[in-house]
């Protein structure tokens, strides 16, 4: 088995209900690739099959925002102070909580919440890994050309094996999806693979 339940983790980036719900804040801006992709339907899929493996599941959330935020940096992003503006994943918010389908469940990891893009930088996350004895991710969740993209880049330099699923993130256009996965995936990530094909090599039957 290629994906040895003992070694390997699938890491859920950022499922916000404003990423993956109908009335979320990004949500209109993702809708139409999300939907082409039958994203919500791959995202249970491969949860519900890493269960029934045996995988275990790491929650890769984003900083939920807070008034205050950034006002005083040297160095916020023009996305951290969109973000910011907007108040997308607002702290106590039901935008910034997880989208009902995937809610953490017993043995499950949810790691320190990330700032930027990459869910490795100034969080938990290498270090729960690690102390798992975790050497493969399967990234998935959203947005395929941030997120997604920054922390499968810093798992690799750390040293994880990376899958990249095509059809289980989404993106603004099909031309940034294009990019994430034909173009900068293969420099960074391992095996650029679809749920389908991923579901049948963990050998699930789901």
């Amino acid at each position: 088995m290629t994906y040895d339940p003992a070694t390997t983790a699938l890491l859920l980036v950022d499922p916000y209900n404003d990423f993956l719900s109908e009335g979320g804040k990004v949500w209109p801006r993702v809708k139409a690739i999300a939907e082409e992709v039958n994203l919500l339907d791959h995202l249970r899929g491969l949860v519900a099959a890493a269960r029934k493996r045996g995988i275990r599941i790491y929650f890769v959330p984003h900083h939920r925002y807070e008034p205050g935020d950034y006002v005083e940096w040297l160095h916020a992003t023009p996305y951290q102070l969109a973000g910011a503006g907007r108040q997308v994943f607002a702290k106590g918010s039901w935008g910034g909580t997880f989208h009902d389908d995937f809610q953490p469940q017993k043995g499950d990891i949810v790691v320190h919440e990330h700032w930027g893009s990459s869910g490795f930088a100034n969080t938990d996350l290498d270090q729960q890994l690690k102390q798992f004895g975790i050497k493969r991710v399967i990234i998935i969740g959203m947005i395929a050309h941030t997120c997604i993209e920054a922390t499968g880049r810093f798992a690799m330099e750390l040293g994880y094996h990376i899958t990249l699923v095509t059809d289980a993130t989404a993106d603004f256009n099909a031309e940034a999806m294009h990019a994430a996965h034909a173009i900068n995936g293969p420099t960074y990530a391992h095996a650029i693979t679809t749920t389908h094909e991923l579901i049948a090599e963990l050998g699930t039957g789901a």
